[in-house]
């Protein structure tokens, strides 16, 4: 099972981390694909300038989530991680 874990520090708290966990979780549902990856939260990563931060447990790349676009993230940056 992969895990994406989406920081809820302060810079990603006040750009909306919670919603955007709330969003991708929907989307798991969705796509049923619950026993294939897990959202959770998770502490700084240190991209505090950027957009929400996200990672992969076994990934470094810490990547930007935009609140406003979680869908097209969801579908370029999740999915294919999950086809592979």
């Amino acid at each position: 099972m992969r895990v994406l874990e989406v920081c809820v520090g302060s810079a990603c708290y006040l750009k909306g981390s919670y919603n955007v966990i709330s969003d991708l979780q929907e989307l798991v549902s969705d796509h049923d694909l619950a026993e294939q990856i897990e959202i959770k939260a998770a502490f700084c990563f240190g991209n505090c300038a950027g957009a929400v931060s996200a990672k992969f447990e076994d990934e470094d790349q810490v990547l930007s989530v935009d609140p406003k676009q979680v869908k097209r993230f969801f579908d370029n940056e999740v999915l294919p991680r999950l086809q592979a």
